[in-house]
């Protein structure tokens, strides 16, 4: 078997050690590869990168399509971006595969049959990381909800339950709340899954599901989530199953694939030979099922499950109970080199089949018809140091304009204007909402009102247009209206 060119990042704190512990494993259990090291991290952060990495990183990464990466450190402060979320974006590493098994009693859990997948949106939500300060008193970011994007994800993740033998997909959101984006996100899952009438489907709201999940694991098959619940249930996951340590991930896109472990750099432990490589490990074993070779995935997964079965465990799953010996990270390593070729006893052996090469169902148009767009009115944020919203009201409603009047005031998103209550906490950030009279404005109007808020002294620091889509609100209400 000619060997398959990977890009390899051994990132920092405890990244260089188990990177070598999990490369030295790959080696002994036949993995054909061919390791191109690159510099990312803290290093090249330093260095005045915001982004912690090079062009020439970026030119491996495109030629070998395939990136097995240790953990990394993000500086803290400074605008340093994390490299993670770039990588993903940018190489377009849409699906984030978690893979949750719990491997009771040799890794200490409430719960022994736990086999679960968690499917996360990798690309928008809050993680699209556009963060303003707009005032002394507020920060803000936006959250990115896409149709292509939710569709995309969503139908990746009926595939692989259809794929790989799964039940059942359960969608996780919050549309209770965030009825517009997480509503579209919801929305999706239900119009798509009626193509895939064999899998059973469910929905639920990501307060009660992360509840359930840590009580109850065993009733998930497949987990569908925007990024920021996926990450959090991700690691929930992972610990009620034994040890957020154990868990590997894979980042999958349509021409390039990202495999690491789901936990960080741990600089505190670095340096001391104790950190546990198997979440590392895991990864690279996701990674030898996607470059297509699955028996060395299985035989290294194998000797992997037949080393914790030994009771050989790193300090961070050590029981007295079950385990045997402790050991440091060059030792468990060698322990899995050991066993390569023996199967578990009690655990289920590991078998993994030609990774499906076919591309996922494409993407269908399914408006064909673009909606109708009606603008019909602004929200104008402002930055107002005064306490009594009458007293704005006062200074804005002589601003309005033939095709846009004063309709609502709100603070951190509850109407305070007209009717407000005293005792609604207020901000100096301030939105006034102008709707739509004497027909629908346009952008001149718009701009007329902006002026006129300008040359009134009025410091707004932000604006959104409100648009009807085939006659409905594209705009949340404000809280209370």
């Amino acid at each position: 078997m000619s060997k398959t060119p990977i890009t390899v990042a051994y990132g920092d704190g405890i990244g260089p050690e188990i990177m070598r512990a999990v490369l030295q494993i790959l080696e002994a259990g036949g993995a054909q590869l061919e390791p191109e090291v690159i510099e990312i991290g803290e290093s090249v952060y330093r260095r005045g990168h915001t982004s912690g990495i090079e062009e020439s990183a970026w030119e491996s990464l495109r030629r070998t399509k395939v990136f097995l990466k240790a953990p990394i450190t993000t500086p803290q402060g400074g605008g340093y971006k994390s490299l993670n979320v770039t990588v993903r974006k940018t190489l377009g590493l849409y699906a984030n595969v978690r893979p949750v098994q719990s491997y009771e009693p040799f890794v200490t859990t409430k719960h022994k049959s736990i086999d679960l997948v968690i499917v996360r949106e990798n690309e928008e939500d809050l993680y699209a990381g556009i963060e303003y300060r707009q005032t002394e008193e507020v920060t803000m970011a936006l959250k990115l909800i896409s149709k292509p994007g939710t569709e995309r994800i969503v139908r990746y993740a009926y595939e692989f339950a259809r794929r790989n033998g799964r039940r059942k997909v359960t969608c996780i959101s919050k549309d209770n709340i965030m009825k517009i984006t997480d509503g579209l996100f919801h929305k999706m899952f239900d119009e798509i899954g009626a193509e895939y009438p064999e899998l059973h489907k469910e929905h639920m709201i990501v307060d009660i599901g992360a509840a359930r999940l840590a009580e109850m694991p065993e009733r998930f098959d497949v987990i569908l989530a925007p990024n920021l619940y996926g990450d959090i249930l991700s690691d929930i996951a992972a610990e009620v199953a034994g040890s957020v340590g154990l868990a590997g991930s894979a980042n999958v896109g349509d021409d390039c694939a990202m495999f690491e472990a789901v936990h960080g750099s741990a600089p505190d432990i670095a340096g001391k030979g104790i950190a546990n490589p198997s979440g590392l490990l895991q990864g690279a074993i996701l990674m030898l099922v996607h470059i297509g070779q699955p028996e060395a995935a299985a035989r290294i997964k194998n000797a992997w499950l037949k080393t914790l079965e030994d009771g050989i465990h790193t300090a961070d799953i050590y029981d007295e109970r079950v385990s045997e010996k402790k050991v440091g990270t060059e030792a468990f390593a060698q322990a899995v080199i050991e066993r390569l070729g023996q199967l578990p006893e009690r655990l289920r052996p590991a078998k993994f089949g030609e990774a499906n090469k076919e591309p996922m169902v494409p993407l269908m148009v399914r408006n064909p018809k673009p909606a109708q767009k009606e603008l019909v009115g602004i929200d104008v944020f402002f930055n107002w140091r005064g306490s009594k919203p009458e007293e704005l009201a006062q200074l804005l409603e002589p601003l309005s304009t033939d095709k846009l009047r004063l309709a609502l005031i709100t603070n951190r998103g509850v109407k305070v204007w007209p009717g407000g209550f005293p005792e609604t906490f207020r901000t100096d950030h301030w939105r006034g909402r102008f709707m739509a009279q004497n027909g629908s404005p346009n952008h001149n109007d718009i701009v007329e009102l902006l002026g006129k808020i300008a040359a009134a002294g009025m410091d707004f620091i932000k604006t959104e247009h409100l648009y009807n889509f085939d006659g409905k609100p594209g705009y949340s209400l404000g809280q209370g209206q």
